[in-house]
């Protein structure tokens, strides 16, 4: 009869994602994984696989976890551009680990791994469509101009959220980036 596990997987995961975010895929040894979770390498391997199963695990489970903060950070009955300005300075803001897994993914893995690459992609057309939803609400309330094309706009605030998180994973000073969004915000009319 096998051994009852005697780690919370959940947990696991959630601490296998925040060593991923830091050091990412690559720099990311199975010592470390099993170091951080404190499992040895046959139970790390028992429960999840490997380390690239493990890994997209964590890629999902901090994807489920920000679609639910920007999906926070994205509704209630704000102004579209202070909702926007605060959700997009959140990006440009110090935390630890700094930017985004996901993010971070795309520019270490790119389209070297098919099964990140499909989650990278999914995580940022639900982004885009988050914003251009909120964009196309906006319009109809008659909050933005009416001729602002939701779509485009969605896909450049979804860059500009793509490059603050990019700028602040290097180190780039928060005002600045503040200022980035002002003005990306004036694009909207």
């Amino acid at each position: 009869m096998p051994r009852p596990r005697e780690f919370d997987e959940q947990d696991a995961v959630a601490r296998a994602t925040e060593l991923f975010h830091r050091r990412g895929y690559h720099a990311t040894s199975t010592r470390d994984l099993g170091e951080a979770l404190a499992l040895n390498p046959s139970s790390l391997y028992r429960a999840f696989g490997d380390k690239h199963a493990l890994f997209l695990r964590a890629l999902d489970h901090y994807q489920q976890c920000e679609s639910a903060r920007c999906a926070t950070a994205l509704e209630g009955d704000r102004p579209v551009r202070a909702v926007l300005r605060d959700w997009l300075c959140t990006l440009a803001d110090p935390t630890d680990p700094p930017g985004c897994f996901v993010v971070n993914t795309a520019t270490e893995l790119g389209t070297d791994d098919p099964d990140a690459a499909r989650r990278v992609q999914a995580g940022f057309d639900a982004m885009t469509a988050a914003i251009a939803d909120l964009l196309r609400r906006s319009v109809a309330d008659g909050e933005l101009p009416a001729d602002l094309d939701p779509d485009a706009a969605a896909d450049l605030l979804f860059t500009t959220a793509t490059g603050l998180r990019v700028r602040h994973r290097a180190g780039h000073d928060a005002r600045r980036l503040h200022a980035v969004v002002d003005q990306a915000l004036r694009a909207l009319g």
